[in-house]
């Protein structure tokens, strides 16, 4: 069978791929915040897999550090997990070139699928989870054997993005055929209750034990620079080679096929309603559809709903500690949109600056539904996550119910002064899209993701503490200066000069 077409497509696919990557750099628009960016992941990453080996007891074989290397297989099949959900929800990974741009200067699906390959990384949660392996790494992994052991699971890191990429491009391919989105659906439902009902019975971790793959990974590791390390990394590198070169055989496949979710959205019949009586609902009302009846929020509501609120319910966690749950899943919920809230109109921005509307209503109406939309999210998770965690004592329902006003505040006023200061021209109509350039989405998620931790573990301490008005005396400060800020935003965006500022950029 001949090669030469195959050779010859990924060669042009490597070179159309560095092209597209030296036109993003190009776009960038503080090239020296980049670079002091990628610097700061290159020193938090080197960080992450060496400082955990200076603490006390690191590498003892006993006590916490025996336990970080008893839980590496666990987390190094959680890694692959985390690829695949991301994949899956983004319809085969993100994109390099936007479909808009793609129909004038089109690639092809390999370039396509090693595009987001090379974007999995920019993604807080896969940063988030291959900071911890390396840190559990470093302190579980004796200091003699770290260097393989860190070389070995950067290796791994790689092979699970792929393996991601593979099954999300599959996952895709299959999404698009004629019974195909019923399928996807049906079929994600039933894993995931079989994982929740494996963790309610007690068998899942017995289950994961059984999987000895990772765990004989982690064993070549630990026996240092050697033939079973050689052999270790030898597997590694053909999974490797193996899961990107069959990924773009199933993203050929739903090349060729038309996405089902996104034409019916935009072929759908939507009956015209009586209006509201008041300007500010009927704008409600508008920028609700614009977001409700997209693909990508529909599919990352599932994921940001859904998801957390499974582990909560598979781990059985307390009310004290679901205080988390709002921050993390109202954090995501803004990276769908609201971090650049105002490209929901793109070209209709310019007919709606026509309307005889104030701009401070305009306002409202998209700070509510940004609001509204991570409520619901948030509101989710929290009904799963209770499920199992028994009726909560009024000091933890309190210090749930402010943590989750004081976070879904403290996301909105963020998301609306990013939008009005960075806005950019995004089309999200398609999948795959984000509402701003990936680079500049890790920057949000990690600050949102900090500041919403952190007041998470504020009101989780609180949570324990008998007296439930004293989670009300510290969410007090907390709202006022959330909108405050949102006031700040508010007269921004009122501002003319600056509004037109976003309307012309998000429109273009």
């Amino acid at each position: 069978m001949p090669t030469a077409a195959s050779w010859t497509e990924l060669r042009r696919s490597v070179d159309d791929v560095g092209a597209l990557l030296a036109f993003r750099a190009g776009a960038v628009r503080r090239p020296a915040a980049f670079r002091l960016s990628a610097l700061a992941f290159v020193v938090l990453t080197g960080a992450a897999a060496t400082l955990p080996a200076l603490l006390p007891g690191a590498g003892s074989g006993s006590g916490y550090a025996l336990d970080a290397l008893l839980l590496l297989p666990t987390a190094m099949l959680g890694l692959i997990v985390l690829a695949v959900a991301s994949a899956v929800a983004s319809g085969g990974g993100r994109e390099l070139l936007a479909r808009e741009h793609a129909v004038a200067y089109p690639v092809s699906p390999s370039t396509d699928h090693l595009g987001a390959l090379l974007l999995a990384p920019l993604n807080i949660a896969w940063i988030l989870q291959t900071w911890l392996l390396l840190g559990a790494a470093a302190y579980g992994v004796p200091s003699a054997q770290l260097a393989p052991a860190q070389i070995g699971l950067l290796v791994w890191v790689a092979v699970a993005t792929a393996v991601g990429q593979l099954v999300a491009w599959s996952v895709e391919a299959v999404r698009r055929t004629r019974h195909g989105v019923a399928v996807v659906r049906t079929t994600g439902a039933v894993v995931a209750l079989a994982a929740v009902a494996l963790q309610v019975s007690g068998r899942l971790t017995t289950l994961l034990d059984e999987l000895g793959a990772t765990r004989w990974m982690v064993v070549s590791y630990v026996d240092g620079f050697g033939l079973r390390w050689a052999g270790a990394i030898a597997v590694e590198l053909v999974l490797l080679v193996a899961a990107v070169a069959l990924g773009a055989v199933p993203a050929h496949l739903a090349a060729r096929r038309a996405a089902r979710d996104e034409l019916r959205v935009e072929s759908g019949r939507h009956p015209a309603r009586r209006l509201p009586r008041t300007v500010l609902g009927t704008l409600v009302r508008t920028d609700r559809g614009s977001v409700w009846r997209a693909v990508p929020m529909r599919r990352g509501l599932a994921v940001l709903a859904v998801g957390p609120g499974l582990v909560a319910l598979a781990g059985d966690l307390d009310w004290a500690r679901m205080t988390i749950l709002p921050g993390l899943v109202a954090s995501g919920g803004a990276l769908l949109f609201g971090v650049n809230a105002w490209c929901l109109d793109e070209r209709g921005g310019l007919w709606r600056e026509s309307l005889p509307v104030g701009a401070g209503t305009v306002f409202a109406a998209r700070a509510w539904v940004l609001a509204e939309f991570l409520l619901i999210a948030s509101a989710v998770t929290l009904v799963l996550g209770g499920l199992r965690a028994g009726a909560p004592g009024p000091a933890e329902l309190t210090a749930l119910l402010c943590t989750w006003l004081v976070v879904v505040l403290q996301v909105v006023s963020s998301a609306m002064r990013w939008s009005s200061r960075r806005p950019f021209a995004v089309d999200l109509r398609s999948a795959r899209a984000t509402p701003a350039p990936p680079v500049v989405m890790v920057g949000y998620s990690t600050k949102l993701a900090v500041t919403t931790t952190l007041t998470g573990l504020v009101f989780s301490g609180l949570a324990r503490v008998p007296h439930a008005e004293v989670s009300v005396l510290v969410a007090a400060p907390f709202v006022v200066w959330s909108l405050v800020r949102l006031l700040h935003a508010r007269d921004r965006w009122v501002d003319p000069v600056a509004r037109a500022r976003v309307v012309t950029t998000v429109a273009g």
